[in-house]
C-alpha cells in the first residue's frame, strides 16, 4: 500500500514548513492590498488567511473588517467594498457607487491598491535574501576546485560526459558557482561543455533536445560534485543497514563486487538494487567483513557518510549589513530572471507542460524533511518572488489583469464597464481554478504512479 510506504513524520515536517512559509507570504501580500485601501478610505469587509467556503475556523470583526482563518490552505484574500474580485458580489455592484467603495476611487488610487500585494512580495523576497546573506553568508566549492571532477548520471553520459571530468567552461565561459551550470543548460540553451579529461581538453556538444530531456526526467542534478565515500558517520534506526550489521565508522569497499570509492557510485548501485539483496565488502578497523543487506522499495540502505568537506577548498563569502543589501537585490533579480525564462520555456512549447506543472504538493515536497531554517527562508524568499511575478501577469483574475484594465483607463480616459469587468473576472477565475485543479490532478497521479 502506498500510504504505508510514506514517511508521515517527514510529510508532517514538510507540511508545517509549507503552511508557515505560505502564511507569511499570503498575509503580507494581502496586507499590501489592505493598507493602501485603508489609506485611500476604502472599506475592507474581510481579511482572510486561507479560503473559507461554507465556514471559517476563526473569525472576529474589528471595526468594519472581519478578520478570519479559513480551512482551505491555498491562499488568502481581502474583500474590498465595490471591487470586482473572486467573491463575485453582484448585489453590491448593482447599487450606485458609494464614496467608500473601490470603484468610486480615482484610477491611480485603484492601481496602487491592486499592485500593492505584488510590491510587498517583491520587497519581502529581497529583504529575506539580504538578511539571510547577512546572517549566514554563502559557502560553496568553486567549479575549478572540484578535486575529483564531476559525477554523472545516464543522461549526462548520453551526451558524452564522464565521471571524473572537470568542467572548464560552458559555451566558452567559466562559471564559478557550479549550481548555475544546469540552469545555463536548461534556461539558456547552452551548446557546449569544455571539460578536462585525463589532463586533456575535450569539447562536449549539447543536443538541442537535452534541456527538454532534463525537465522530462526531472534530472536537474544530471551532473554533481564527485565526492569520496570515506566511511559511515551514522546508521538510521530500523534501516536495512542496521539489520545488515553495519556500524558507525565502517567503510564500504564494494557492493556486489563493484568498488565504491565515490559516494555517487554507491548510491547508484543501491538504487539499482531495489527489493534485492546486495553483498558488501566492509572494512572495520583492520578487519574485512562480508555483509548482506536487503534493499527496500525506497532504494536506500540507511547510511550517512562521513563529511568530505575537508577534502575540498570551500569558498566562504561573508557579508556586512550594508554589503548584504545589494547582494540580496542581485539575488532577487537573478531569481526573477531565472523563473521568467522557465515560463518562456514552457510557453514556447519546448517542454511538455504536464512535466513542468505542479500544485501545492510539488511545492511542499521542495522543503527539507527536517526543519532547516536556512533552507526555509531561502524557499520563502523564492516563493514570494515567484508569487509576485505570477500575480503581475496580465491575466483576468490576477492583480496584473486588474492593473492592465486600470492602466488602459488612465491612458484612454475610458473606464471598462462593471459588466465587462465582471465577465473578465469570471473567465479569469475559471481559467485559474481549472489550471489549479489540473496541476493538483497531475501531482496526485504522480504520487500513485
Amino acid at each position: 500500500m502506498i500510504f504505508l510506504a510514506i514517511n508521515w513524520a517527514e510529510v508532517g515536517v514538510k507540511a508545517g514548513q509549507f503552511i508557515l512559509s505560505f502564511s507569511i507570504i499570503v498575509i503580507l501580500h494581502e496586507l499590501g492590498h489592505f493598507l493602501p485601501a485603508r489609506w485611500f478610505k476604502c472599506r475592507v469587509e474581510k481579511f482572510y488567511l486561507f479560503f473559507n467556503p461554507w465556514f471559517s475556523l476563526f473569525k472576529k470583526k474589528i471595526g468594519e473588517t472581519e478578520y478570519g482563518l479559513g480551512w482551505v490552505p491555498f491562499g488568502g484574500y481581502v474583500k474590498i467594498s465595490g471591487m470586482i474580485d473572486e467573491s463575485m458580489d453582484k448585489e453590491q455592484l448593482n447599487q450606485p457607487p458609494k464614496p467608500y467603495e473601490f470603484r468610486s476611487k480615482p484610477a491611480w488610487q485603484r492601481l496602487i491598491i491592486m499592485v500593492g500585494g505584488v510590491v510587498v512580495n517583491l520587497i519581502l523576497g529581497f529583504l529575506i535574501y539580504a538578511m539571510t546573506l547577512w546572517y549566514w553568508g554563502e559557502s560553496y566549492v568553486p567549479t575549478n576546485k572540484f578535486t575529483y571532477g564531476i559525477a554523472t548520471d545516464s543522461l549526462a553520459q548520453s551526451i558524452g560526459l564522464r565521471d571524473g571530468d572537470k568542467i572548464v567552461s560552458v559555451d566558452g565561459e567559466y562559471i564559478d558557482r557550479f549550481n548555475k551550470i544546469p540552469l545555463r543548460v536548461i534556461l539558456n540553451g547552452a551548446k557546449t561543455f569544455e571539460v578536462e579529461r585525463d589532463g586533456k581538453p575535450v569539447t562536449i556538444t549539447i543536443p538541442e533536445s537535452f534541456a527538454a530531456d532534463l525537465i522530462h526526467y526531472k534530472a536537474i542534478s544530471f551532473i554533481d560534485m564527485r565526492v569520496p565515500f570515506l566511511g559511515l558517520d551514522s546508521i538510521a534506526d530500523t534501516s536495512a543497514a542496521m539489520k545488515a550489521g553495519l556500524r558507525k565508522g565502517d567503510q564500504i569497499l564494494t557492493v556486489n563486487n563493484q568498488p565504491v570509492p565515490y559516494y555517487h557510485t554507491f548510491r547508484q548501485l543501491i538504487q539499482k538494487s531495489k527489493e534485492k539483496t546486495i553483498a558488501m565488502q566492509v572494512l572495520r578497523g583492520t578487519d574485512t567483513l562480508q555483509l548482506n543487506a536487503a534493499i527496500p522499495k525506497t532504494g536506500t540502505l540507511g547510511v550517512y557518510p562521513i563529511s568530505w568537506a575537508d577534502k575540498f577548498e570551500v569558498k566562504e563569502v561573508k557579508y556586512g549589513f550594508l554589503e548584504a543589501i545589494p547582494a540580496g537585490f542581485k539575488k532577487s533579480i537573478e531569481t526573477l530572471t531565472s523563473y521568467w525564462l522557465q515560463l518562456k520555456l514552457i510557453f514556447s512549447g519546448k517542454v511538455n507542460t504536464n512535466e513542468s506543472l505542479g500544485s501545492v504538493i510539488s511545492i511542499g515536497k521542495m522543503f527539507a524533511p527536517v526543519w532547516d531554517w536556512q533552507q526555509f527562508w531561502a524557499l520563502t524568499a523564492f516563493f514570494s518572488l515567484v508569487l509576485a511575478l505570477m500575480n503581475i501577469l496580465p491575466i483576468p483574475g490576477l492583480d496584473g489583469g486588474h492593473a492592465l484594465f486600470t492602466i488602459y483607463e488612465i491612458i484612454s480616459g475610458r473606464k471598462p464597464s462593471d459588466k465587462f469587468m465582471e465577465y473578465a473576472q469570471m473567465v479569469g477565475m475559471i481559467l485559474l481554478l481549472g489550471l489549479m485543479a489540473y496541476a493538483l490532478g497531475l501531482d496526485i497521479f504522480r504520487l500513485f504512479k
